[in-house]
């Protein structure tokens, strides 16, 4: 035998294995397999045996939607860093030189 006391599963690294796929010959724990005519089959394999794998164009569907979030937080940190900097640009001259802090408007009674 080999070492199966010593696995951890496929999907989540941190968990002990209890059951090997008979199929990809992956160890996997307990929630990722699913028992299908009296074998313990990983989830991948066991779509692969019903036939219900992912669609090709479902699948480039999903990477466009992934896409599309990607670029949009993009463009929100951008216009969020162009806000900022517009913000820094209505500081007032003497602000950003110092004097203002030279003069003593702030000691007036």
């Amino acid at each position: 035998m080999t070492d199966s006391f010593n696995s951890f599963c496929y999907h989540h690294p941190r968990r002990e294995a209890v059951v090997r796929c008979p199929v990809c010959q992956r160890f996997f724990c307990r929630e990722c397999v699913t028992e299908h005519e009296d074998r313990m089959l990983c989830s991948n394999c066991l779509a692969g045996l019903s036939g219900k794998a992912m669609p090709a164009d479902r699948y480039w569907h999903q990477q466009l939607l992934v896409g599309m979030q990607g670029l949009s937080a993009f463009l929100f940190l951008w216009y969020l860093f162009f806000l900022l900097g517009q913000m820094l640009l209505a500081i007032p001259h003497s602000f950003h030189e110092g004097t203002i802090w030279q003069s003593e408007w702030w000691r007036k009674p």
